[in-house]
Parts: C-alpha cells; structure tokens; sequence
C-alpha cells in the first residue's frame, strides 16, 4: 500500500509539473493571453486610424471644401482675388 501512495504521489506531482510549466499550460496561456491583449490594443488603435481615413475619403469624394482645405494647406494655393502674405519670423532670417 505504502508503494502504491508513493506512486500516486509521483504521478501527480509530474501532472503538476506538466499543468503548470509543460507545454501549453498554465505558464504559455499566461504568455499568449498577455500578447492577445497588447494585440487587441494594437488592433484597436489601427481600427480608430482606419475610421478616420475612411471619413476623410468620404469627405473628399462629396465635398469642395475638403479639397480647397488641403489645396491650400498643403501646396499653398489661394483663390483668385486673395493676397497672401508670408510672415518671417526672427529665427528664420539669415
């Protein structure tokens, strides 16, 4: 009986062993569901930046505006009639 004990004892603490730090247990779930969270932020944070392209598509696709705004904006177009005026700060003269 006593061999029988010890034997028990044995093999539950090598299911331990394996539950615990074995593969696919306690140890890697712990791992792998730290790495799903950073993830699902990432792929949040990717989902908000898609949104906001996709409203910006849309904005330029239906509206003049939109299009006027980053004429000027980006490649510093004005309308016929307008003067435009360049401020020169200190830092910038030579």
């Amino acid at each position: 009986m006593r061999v029988f004990a010890v034997a028990l004892t044995l093999l539950f603490a090598l299911l331990q062993y394996d539950l615990w730090m074995g593969k696919n247990g306690i140890a890697d779930y712990r791992a792998v569901s730290s790495e799903i969270q950073v993830q699902e932020q990432v792929n949040s944070n990717l989902h908000l930046r898609n949104q906001e392209m996709f409203a910006e598509i849309d904005d330029l696709r239906q509206g003049l505006d939109a299009i006027e705004e980053r004429a000027r904006h980006e490649l510093g177009m004005v309308k016929e009639g307008e003067t435009f005026y360049r401020i020169i700060g200190e830092e910038n003269r030579p």
